[in-house]
């Protein structure tokens, strides 16, 4: 069973039971096609508001080719998206994030508007530094299972991080604020309490001061499946397709009296200190 919260420092990696319900990602992706008539009654893209243009980071040794599904269903409701065009996200070596300044820079200067970025896991730890860095050009930023909160082992593939990487996790974590939301950029992140390789708890954004449009999102997922499943899906498009001035918290669509399992509840707040 998922945990409850935990203090932050005694925050562990899931534990082995979780870990192996990530072989469950085959069947997240496989509902897509019964849910397809509901994921269509999704809200659509604002073509004359911001956010149009989406760009969608990968985790951790994965590509393009993994974000292929989400991007496929968002370009169906009117969004215009690319991947990070960068092959396999092997951590933030050098260049990396200097390529992801410059492509989110070519796109709000080519379109004139606010770009929305979109991180599935470690792609989340990009998107969410993006949108620091360049606030005035980001419409949101919507993360997967991304683990911005926790300690850098409170997660079952701190080891393969740093094998593909050839980075030491704890120096790593040293370099960024990663608790800290982006200022005044509207964040979700979505999670799952039974995701078997991010502890949840390290995907909770806190109170932000900053920010006061921050939020989560739970899910029914794994970590693995999260970006190809379909309640995920329907949260994605739902934030994409809120404007800044206009922002509300997540709520959850009424699906025939399942809402209350597909979405098990939304934290808009934590106690927890605020960055």
């Amino acid at each position: 069973m998922p945990q409850p919260y935990v203090p932050l420092h005694d925050l562990e990696p899931p534990n082995l039971a979780l870990l192996a319900l990530e072989f469950r990602a085959f069947w997240e992706f496989g509902a897509v096609l019964p849910a397809w008539p509901v994921l269509q009654r999704a809200p659509k893209c604002d073509a004359t508001g911001d956010g149009t243009h989406v760009i969608v980071f990968p985790g951790l040794s994965a590509g393009d080719i993994s974000t292929v599904p989400l991007r496929k269903y968002l370009d169906g409701l009117g969004y215009v998206t690319t991947g990070w065009g960068q092959g396999l996200n092997l951590g933030p070596r050098s260049g990396v994030l200097d390529a992801a300044q410059h492509q989110i820079r070519q796109v709000y200067e080519a379109t004139g508007r606010k770009v929305s970025l979109v991180g599935w896991s470690l792609g989340g730890i990009y998107a969410r530094e993006m949108a620091k860095l360049l606030p005035d050009m980001v419409h949101c930023v919507i993360t997967l299972g991304t683990p911005f909160a926790g300690s850098p082992k409170s997660t079952n593939a701190w080891r393969i991080y740093e094998l593909a990487t050839g980075r030491n996790t704890d120096i790593e974590h040293t370099h960024y604020d990663l608790p800290m939301a982006p200022a005044s950029v509207p964040t979700s992140s979505i999670y799952s309490r039974s995701d078997g390789i991010v502890a949840w708890q390290g995907s909770i954004q806190a109170n932000c001061k900053v920010n006061p449009h921050t939020e989560n999102i739970e899910v029914f997922a794994s970590h693995v499946g999260i970006g190809l499943n379909p309640s995920a899906w329907w949260a994605v498009a739902d934030r994409l397709a809120q404007q800044k001035e206009s922002w509300q918290p997540f709520v959850a669509p009424k699906l025939m009296g399942l809402h209350n399992i597909v979405y098990p509840r939304s934290v808009h707040s934590v106690k927890r200190s605020a960055t």
